[in-house]
């Protein structure tokens, strides 16, 4: 895995590059979506041909996964797998008696995820659970465009309503007491 992000890295730098060169740029740019849309196109009638199982479990391997997101072609929503992926950090949460919950991914890509429990109450807590969360988010679901983890609002003391007019203060009584 640690391959591929150095690869994808390095393409980035090479067209980064050439983009300096405005006429050598341009032409690289063509010729990379040019072979982006032919890989896709190919990995679209893949999956068209293959069962839907199969698909499945070509999106379990990291490399074919990365592919097929870059090409929208994953068999399993974004939504679906950030949902897999706190469901992979939920253990580390329970260490820090915490949970999360996906609030949702909206159409420009940002997950949305609330803290609960005493995640949200200490701050180093909190951001070491946030970086874990997103972390594992961006393993399964690079399409992301952010992750904004929101903590849960802070609860009002509970007020105690009982019958008849509250009990009265007692009156102040002794040295100093004023009447």
């Amino acid at each position: 895995m640690d391959e591929l992000r150095q690869t994808e890295a390095r393409v980035e730098q090479l067209i980064a590059q050439l983009a300096t060169t405005p006429r050598i740029g341009e032409q690289v740019e063509e010729l990379v979506r040019l072979l982006m849309r032919l890989y896709g196109d190919g990995l679209a009638r893949i999956t068209e041909l293959l069962p839907g199982d199969q698909v499945a479990v070509l999106a379990a391997d990291d490399l074919v996964s990365s592919l097929l997101i870059l090409h929208d072609l994953h068999p399993r929503s974004t939504e679906d797998r950030v949902a897999d992926a706190l469901d992979q950090v939920r253990p580390f949460l329970g260490s820090h008696a915490g949970d999360v919950e996906l609030l949702g991914v909206d159409a420009a890509g940002l997950a949305r995820i609330r803290l609960l429990g005493a995640c949200d109450g200490c701050a180093s807590s909190a951001t070491t659970v946030e970086y874990a969360v997103e972390r594992a988010v961006r393993a399964v679901a690079p399409e992301v465009t952010g992750v904004r983890v929101e903590s849960t609002p802070p609860q009002l003391p509970l007020l105690q309503i009982g019958s008849g007019p509250p009990p009265r203060c007692p009156v102040p009584t002794g040295p100093g007491a004023r009447a």
